[in-house]
């Protein structure tokens, strides 16, 4: 069992690199014409210089499987924003990006912002969220990235969950496909928990990540381990291997922030739990504030907590 360790977005170790810099609207309205175009063609541009800083910087650093940030475009969703033509615009750019991906066999995908619910009853959310979940994956197109997947929760809870759930599986089927090829849904913290959530991905035949840590504050008594084989199936059609989620509460047991670092002890016995319930590689994605050296610390702590454990590069463990 091989396990590509991964971190979210921002990479602490570059000082003043952001791929995540935005154009506010209020101080878009603000400028003048000539300016406002300037302004946006100007933070994407280094936004898009600034993923370049920070994929040279992962390849350095041995890791494989990374979160690109959902701001890599300020405004480009914006309804009163339309001559904003950043695909034409950045079309070389953001291919060069994804050949960056691809040369490094890199593992990148999306996650969906909070305020993407498909199954919200309001329409207009749920106009919003097709038009926000289009950009992540025209995003994917323009870079010939083929394979990337975009993370969303099932989201609403009004009306209780099996009709929130229903909710989900008839808006799903008047989504564009372009959007729909690369769903995969994450059980959450409070409402749609493990049982609720594969439920759903094997109805739709999506991949379903697991949140580990997201189980331990949403759960009916179940054992997550108990779910692990029928959770990996769900991938069984996709190029990608199973993806997991995991980070250590910021204080008490069940407490939904997530921690600086990770505690290596507890993430040492996760990995072997796992691998005591299924034979077959997977990444995880570490969700924690510290970023990748959150990473770096925890590769550094399991040398101590469990020297018997093969480390084949500066993020994968092999079992």
């Amino acid at each position: 069992m091989r396990i590509h360790i991964g971190y979210v977005a921002l990479a602490l170790g570059l000082k003043k690199v952001t791929s995540s810099s935005t154009v506010t609207y209020k101080y878009y309205s603000g400028l003048s014409n000539n300016e406002k175009l300037n302004k946006l063609k100007k933070v994407t541009l280094s936004n898009i210089q600034d993923l370049e800083k920070i994929l040279d910087y992962n390849v350095q650093n041995d890791v494989h499987f990374y979160r690109l940030t959902s701001a890599l475009v300020p405004l480009a969703t914006h309804p009163n924003v339309t001559d904003w033509n950043y695909r034409e615009m950045f079309k070389v750019d953001f291919e060069y990006i994804g050949k960056i991906i691809r040369k490094h066999n890199m593992r990148v995908d999306f996650h969906a912002d909070q305020f993407n619910v498909i199954n919200s009853i309001n329409s207009q959310v749920v106009e919003n969220t097709i038009t926000n979940l289009l950009l992540l994956a025209n995003l994917f197109e323009d870079m010939n990235y083929n394979e990337g997947k975009i993370i969303i929760h099932v989201g609403s809870s009004q009306g209780g969950k099996q009709e929130a759930i229903n909710r989900f599986i008839t808006n799903f089927k008047y989504f564009p496909e372009e959007i729909t090829k690369r769903i995969i849904i994450e059980n959450d913290d409070k409402v749609f928990n493990v049982i609720d959530v594969l439920e759903l991905c094997n109805k739709l035949d999506l991949p379903m990540v697991l949140d580990a840590h997201h189980h331990l504050c949403n759960n009916e008594g179940e054992d997550m381990y108990n779910y692990i084989d029928d959770i990996f199936n769900t991938w069984n059609n996709d190029v990608f291997i199973p993806k997991v989620h995991y980070s250590s509460p910021k204080e008490t047991e069940f407490d939904r922030r997530h921690a600086d670092y990770i505690n290596a002890k507890e993430f040492n016995k996760f990995i072997y739990n796992m691998s005591n319930v299924v034979d077959r590689d997977f990444d995880i994605m570490l969700e924690s504030k510290k970023k990748e050296m959150a990473l770096f610390k925890l590769m550094d702590d399991l040398k101590e907590v469990n020297n018997q454990l093969k480390l084949v590069d500066k993020t994968t463990i092999k079992i």
